[in-house]
């Protein structure tokens, strides 16, 4: 029971307007570990925006794969930034995460798809590579452009071919992060 009420307080504390409080509260968070994760991931729909942040960031430090699934809900968080400390949390997460991230990369938000699409890269398991293919199709120049990172990042040969036609996209970002990611092959 002390521990809840105490892992609630912190919690609590990450609203304080002051970055470094929030930085050392998401610290204690991490170090409390896998007792405070069902708490942080109640915190994800919180309404403070320093709230979901910092859940994310922690869960992500902790790495426990009980809140992948709320973790990819709030990919779709209207705050950029929380979507951003979500993608890397999910990044975190490791092989536990790539199934449920591949089944996002057709989500209806070009946003969740990009997020899904960066969060894969840095994970880097190749089960991704053929998914993130299809993803140069996207319509979104923000979706493709993780695409072409992410296969670059994982490396595996099937993306070579893919990657060379990307460099004729229509959107100059996806065409410069093609040309940098076949040069590591």
């Amino acid at each position: 029971m002390k521990m809840d009420e105490n892992v609630a307080r912190l919690i609590e504390s990450l609203k304080e307007d002051d970055e470094h409080v929030r930085v050392q509260v998401i610290e204690l968070l991490t170090e409390i570990g896998h007792p405070a994760v069902e708490q942080l991931i109640d915190a994800l729909p919180s309404k403070d925006k320093n709230v979901r942040m910092g859940a994310a960031k922690a869960l992500g430090q902790i790495g426990d794969p009980r809140a992948i699934d709320e973790l990819i809900k709030t990919l779709k968080d209207d705050n950029k930034w929380v979507r951003r400390e979500a993608s890397g949390a999910l990044s975190k997460m490791g092989k536990d995460a790539v199934e449920p991230l591949i089944k996002i990369l057709d989500d209806e938000d070009w946003k969740v798809r990009g997020a899904a699409a960066w969060a894969l890269g840095n994970i880097g398991d190749e089960r991704a590579v053929e998914p993130l293919i299809n993803a140069l199709d996207d319509e979104s120049g923000f979706v493709r452009g993780g695409a072409v990172w992410a296969l670059g990042t994982i490396g595996d040969e099937r993306a070579v071919e893919p990657l060379q036609k990307a460099l004729e996209d229509e959107s100059g970002y996806v065409k410069k992060v093609a040309s940098e990611m076949l040069k590591k092959y």
